[in-house]
């Protein structure tokens, strides 16, 4: 690279941070601003505390000064930009059980101190640690559902599809999936039966077999998942890569029991007759040879057997010639493998086997028709997209077939319609036309029924302005109107929904409404989004008040240190935060990474990848860690903190004197230079152009900025595979406050799912650990608090601080970090581009308003698509 394009790059991004900086830094007045709201209501939760101390737990003398409100994050660190909101931690400590223990009231008694005073509060107790999200000015609609709220919980009553909030360590990616049999009636869930659960044992000590059957409108897939929630409730596991070594023979003794019952429970007789003749499912004990099996083969041996059947009649519909062929070995091939008779010497070998055959028959033209399906809330020009771009690797099985595949396809493309109201209105204009029509006249009709139902969605739940409802109404009444054979000789345009002279002028009104399948009552439900869903703006000050937050306050020190050590570090942080949120890959509760997360990859390249270092290590230059086996009651605060080692460099104005006198480091480099080094290092792994050494391997590598050198490896942590831990929190001691119960206890189990990850041992804690508790006693904790189940993920590894066994980036899924590594490379490729003068992409554009774009253009599309362009009279 010459140098002249790298000093272009260091020039571009100097420039774009320049601008960004100056207009994103939080203004003084805003700061005081939220420091007077901290004062207000830090002196709430004095007089909360002290009064709840005196009446419940006898102390007469308790001090109201000693509760305080600490402010922790980017407000204290140094790196908040404009609406930053403020994160809080309530420390209270001469409180016995502590804030944060589990079954204290104090969480509770601080909400409603809150809602009595006419603040917006909400406490979330599913996040990793107590949470109350507060805003200052809550509107009258908002205050009402949180006071409403409160009394249910009051009254002991729970929401069970009530989101609580944010709760970033039970996020999951959802797969699409093409099924409508289990979203379009209420199916029951055989695993939440009582009689699931403890048929495995009974009374006697000899196994039953538990039992699980298939509803009539659930799919195999929704099936499987039934089957899966009971292996987990009987305290079974599936086999995985990470746990295949582990498991014992009461481990393959439940599973089989499992995989037998979710066979013996299929509803389709003619599936499990042909499934039972295949040595691999004849569940028949076989002499000296391990019939062990995992659920997720039986699924997919269920699955694949499926579509062999529909492969197997005969439709007017084909392959080309050559695929057909290939086909039918693919088929012989499937039969094959299930009449194995060594399946279960390896099973995890066999399941993966069996899920790439599986693959194979799913990509199958004719396969992808015969299983043709809308999915919940696809749209209705990606389902007959999808379908055209199946359409074109088929052909008529026959010459003589032409009309009757013409007619099996649209047949096809009704059937997988979603949802089934509209299915029916689609199957009876077909039925009742004096045309015959082809699939594109249906697809439009498909598209007018379904945009007619999403506006009376809308409607009902009165998400448009009023003065728009006459309009809309009308509109609806058009989409749902006869359809008329174009005039003109297009043939994309053979029958549409017709433009007059009479209604052209609401139609044209319509194409400025926002699209009702954006709409929230149109989608997907949003765990995160709820009614009491605070709004991003017009509420006052907001803040999150943590109830555990002694380790982040030290964390919080930490990088106000670093912030210290050199100017470019706070402009720096800043420019990647504001990067990362513009990009939409700065969401913990949606798989992505959070701000913290991002600033401490800053800071490990400033640490260790730069030459010379922009900031000096400041957790090797703190202290040494105690002697091992040493009391933490004769220590400091500032070394040890709740069973954790959090020693550093933490004199602020010496750091400052030193770096003002440029003595921390001998690096010059521009801000230019180093934000480029920063998006070349993660965005590749080969050699740096600038810097000695590579770029990052995501892979491998755990960014630790304690450690000398910046990186460990996965294997050396342990991190190398996901790991799932059954945490059991009590419910606060009573539903009101008010009552004096002790408090319970709070223990924490590894689940037998996956093998135990490392943790130090928190000598502090007022929770206690307890040791694996009984099959009955997991089963029936819920009754008083709540379990749950907690996914740890090591795709992308940065470890704590001071927390060496939590990783930062555990909330990051398999979505997120495509996510975020593709924003790298793209940020590195226009980086690139810049440098030899082209600046055609943005590399600060905002992807949320790329996504409402693109949703208003295709939404325009839409209804273009529906009435064509002729005029009528």
């Amino acid at each position: 690279m010459r140098p002249e394009e790298l000093e272009n790059q260091a020039a571009y991004l100097e420039g774009l941070c320049n601008t960004l900086v100056a207009g994103a830094e939080i203004e003084r007045e805003e700061i005081a601003e939220k420091e007077a709201f901290r004062v207000k209501i830090e002196q709430v939760c004095r007089v909360a505390i002290s009064e709840y101390e005196r009446k419940h737990n006898g102390v007469e003398h308790f001090p109201p000064p000693s509760v305080e409100l600490k402010c922790f994050g980017s407000l204290s660190s140094g790196f908040a930009t404009k609406a930053s909101d403020m994160d809080l931690g309530l420390v209270s400590p001469l409180s016995q059980p502590q804030p944060d223990a589990a079954g204290s009231a104090i969480p509770r008694l601080i909400e409603k101190a809150f809602l009595d005073l006419g603040l917006g509060a909400r406490l979330l107790t599913r996040t990793r640690v107590p949470i109350i999200k507060l805003c200052e000015k809550p509107p009258e609609r908002l205050r009402l559902d949180l006071l409403e709220e409160r009394e249910k919980w009051e009254k002991g009553i729970v929401d069970i599809d009530h989101a609580d909030g944010v709760d970033e360590e039970e996020f999951v990616d959802v797969e699409p999936s093409h099924s409508k049999e289990a979203t379009d009636e209420s199916t029951e869930d055989p695993a939440n039966s009582p009689r699931n659960i403890s048929s495995l044992t009974g009374s006697s000590n000899e196994p039953r077999m538990p039992s699980i059957r298939q509803s009539e409108n659930q799919s195999l897939s929704a099936y499987y998942n039934v089957a899966k929630r009971v292996l987990r409730k009987l305290g079974g596991r599936d086999i995985t890569l990470s746990n295949c070594r582990e498991l014992t023979e009461d481990d393959y003794a439940i599973l089989n029991r499992v995989c037998e019952a979710f066979f013996n429970g299929l509803r389709d007789l003619e599936l499990k007759s042909r499934l039972s003749n295949y040595q691999s499912l004849s569940f028949k004990p076989s002499p000296n040879v391990p019939s062990h099996r995992s659920l997720a083969g039986v699924y997919a041996q269920m699955e694949g057997e499926r579509i062999v059947m529909l492969c197997e009649t005969d439709v007017a519909i084909a392959s080309a010639e050559d695929a057909e062929e290939s086909t039918r070995v693919l088929l012989s091939s499937w039969k094959a493998l299930q009449n194995q008779p060594h399946f279960g010497v390896e099973p995890l070998t066999y399941t993966k086997q069996v899920q790439l055959y599986l693959e194979k028959l799913r990509k199958l033209p004719t396969v992808q028709l015969l299983t043709l399906e809308q999915s919940q809330h696809e749209a209705t020009t990606a389902y007959h997209a999808r379908t055209l771009k199946i359409l074109s690797h088929l052909r008529p099985r026959t010459d003589d077939q032409a009309e009757a595949a013409k007619n099996f396809i649209v047949d096809r493309y009704i059937s997988g319609i979603w949802p089934s109201s509209v299915r029916i209105q689609v199957r009876e204009f077909v039925t009742n036309a004096s045309d015959v029509l082809d699939l594109q006249a249906v697809a439009r009709r498909h598209k007018s029924l379904q945009l007619a139902s999403e506006l009376e969605k809308a409607l009902e739940h009165q998400l448009y302005d009023h003065s728009l409802e006459t309009d809309i109404t009308e509109y609806v009444s058009i989409l749902r109107g006869p359809m008329r054979k174009s005039n003109a000789q297009d043939p994309h345009y053979g029958h549409v929904i017709p433009v007059t002279r009479q209604n052209i002028d609401v139609v044209k009104r319509m194409r400025n409404i926002q699209d009702p399948s954006k709409m929230a009552v149109n989608q997907p439900r949003d765990p995160y989004r709820d009614k009491l869903e605070f709004p991003k703006n017009g509420v006052g000050v907001q803040c999150d008040i943590n109830f555990a937050a002694h380790l982040a306050l030290h964390n919080t020190l930490l990088l106000r240190c670093y912030s210290h050590t050199d100017p470019r570090v706070r402009p720096l942080a800043l420019f990647i935060k504001h990067w990362a949120k513009v990009r939409g890959i700065n969401t913990p509760y949606r798989g992505t990474l959070s701000s913290y997360g991002y600033v401490l990859m800053m800071i490990h390249y400033l640490v260790n990848v730069v030459q010379p270092f922009v900031c000096p290590n400041l957790q090797q230059l703190g202290p040494p860690p105690p002697p091992e086996g040493m009391s933490p009651a004769g220590l400091e605060d500032n070394i040890m903190c709740r069973g954790r080692f959090v020693g550093f460099w933490r004199d602020e104005a010496e750091i400052l004197r030193l770096a003002q006198m440029n003595q921390l480091n001998g690096n010059r480099d521009s801000i230019g230079q180093l934000l480029r080094g920063f998006f070349e290092y993660y965005a590749q792994n080969g050699f740096m152009s600038t810097y000695p050494g590579r770029g990052y391997d995501w892979g491998r590598d755990v960014l630790s900025i304690r450690t000398p050198g910046g990186l460990l490896s996965k294997t050396e942590k342990g991190w190398t595979g996901a790991k799932t831990v059954i945490e059991y929190r009590p419910n606060a001691a009573v539903n009101s406050p008010s009552t004096d119960t002790p408090s319970a206890p709070h223990f924490s189990v590894k689940s037998p799912i996956d093998p135990p990850t490392p943790t130090i041992a928190d000598t502090t804690a007022q929770e206690t650990a307890s040791p694996v508790p009984s099959k009955a006693a997991t089963m029936t904790a819920h009754k008083n608090g709540e379990v749950k189940e907690v996914r740890h993920r090591y795709l992308f590894a940065i470890e704590d601080p001071f927390e060496l066994d939590h990783n930062v980036a555990r909330t990051v899924t398999h979505n997120g970090i495509v996510a975020i590594r593709d924003e790298f490379r793209r940020a590195w490729r226009i980086i690139k581009a810049a440098g030899s003068g082209n600046f055609s992409e943005e590399l600060l554009k905002d992807a949320a308003a790329i996504k409402e774009e693109d949703e208003k253009s295709s939404y325009i599309q839409l209804l273009d698509e529906i009435h064509g362009w002729e005029l009528f009279d």
